[in-house]
């Protein structure tokens, strides 16, 4: 398998295998914890190392990807564009308004949940974790893809 081959595959799975890791295992665990506060105080410290590593791992298989030949060449690079935009929407617009709606909660546990920034948390976490889920998606059609 060519070099080039390897490191699209390499980088593919580690994106991949983060944004699972990160849905799937990580934040549940987190938010079982007590207080809710602290889960969110960690999950908060954990998101920009998590789109820092989504974000590179995604830039190296897209520039692999380029510069392979052969295949499904043009399938796969749409797909990894559209999952490197999805990621950065989710970088740098969806995050940064939920971490300044974070700002005007004073705590999860003591905030109603009816309270319009709370809810405007809530519709941006499920907008977050439907961009998860497709990165997730298309690194499993990646990975299906000659």
């Amino acid at each position: 398998m060519p070099i080039l081959s390897i490191i699209y595959r390499l980088a593919v799975a580690l994106w991949v295998g983060g944004a699972s890791l990160f849905t799937f295992i990580l934040t549940p665990i987190i938010f079982k914890a007590n207080p809710r506060d602290l889960a969110g105080a960690i999950v908060g410290q954990l998101f920009p190392a998590y789109f820092r590593w989504g974000l590179a791992c995604g830039a190296v298989a897209l520039v692999t990807r380029l510069a392979m030949k052969g295949g499904q060449g043009l399938t796969a690079t749409i797909i990894l564009a559209v999952m490197l935009s999805v990621a950065s929407f989710q970088a740098f617009y969806i995050e940064p308004q939920a971490k300044a709606i974070k700002k005007e909660i004073p705590s999860f546990e003591t905030t109603p949940k009816d309270h319009p920034a709370r809810k405007a948390f809530a519709k941006l976490h499920g907008v977050s974790a439907v961009c998860n889920l497709a990165v997730i998606v298309g690194g499993v059609a990646l990975v299906v893809l000659p």
